[in-house]
């Protein structure tokens, strides 16, 4: 029998669902008998050990995932973990759409929960790319050396917006299209605005 307690945040977070209901209730579940403190935290169930987020149940439109906020140092030996966007460094999903996939699914959970709480215990840490690891475009280096405002609006620019610019500079196999694209986000970066705000 799981010694966890259950949190009356999440109590009343599961009443209100309107989906995943049965999903969410299951996952719960799985990770109560794992040991781990439940808690809730940016509007969801967040498991805890001795403090440290280990695992987040979230929905979607079209799945609910487990969400293991170091997923990264994970073995996965299923090939389960999923990147949900390539700018997420650290945490990785394991998604569902019925709830028996996560009947059939429960030993491997447990064992992945598990492993996610060894990671805690042995004081592992993600090593991030820090800005600086991303090397900037030519085709955006030139327009800072003709442009030092750009420069500087750029170096002012948080290093999320910073690293969401060179990835998208960098993409196209062209130069021109490279240029093209910094040219037509010269603007916006001197407006101090990151590639997706309005």
């Amino acid at each position: 029998m799981s010694t966890s307690k259950t949190n009356p945040k999440v109590d009343e977070f599961l009443n209100k669902a309107k989906t995943w209901k049965e999903e969410y209730e299951k996952l719960r579940n799985i990770v109560l008998d794992c040991e781990l403190t439940e808690e809730f935290k940016w509007m969801h169930p967040c498991y805890t050990f001795e403090n440290k987020n280990i695992v987040l149940i979230h929905g979607f439109k079209e799945y609910c995932a487990l969400l293991f906020q170091k997923g990264v140092l994970l073995k996965d030996a299923h090939g389960i973990l999923i990147q949900q966007t390539e700018n997420v460094q650290a945490a990785r999903q394991i998604r569902f759409t019925h709830v028996q996939e996560i009947v059939e699914m429960e030993g491997i959970l447990k064992a992945y929960i598990q492993e996610a709480i060894e990671v805690e215990k042995a004081g592992l840490e993600v090593n991030f790319k820090k800005t600086t690891e991303f090397i900037i475009p030519e085709e955006l280096q030139n327009k800072f050396d003709e442009f030092p405002a750009l420069k500087t609006a750029f170096e002012a620019l948080t290093p999320g917006r910073q690293r969401a610019y060179i990835l998208y500079f960098s993409e196209p196999k062209q130069s021109k299209t490279r240029e093209s694209r910094v040219e037509k986000y010269m603007q916006q970066i001197l407006n101090g605005k990151g590639l997706n705000d309005e």
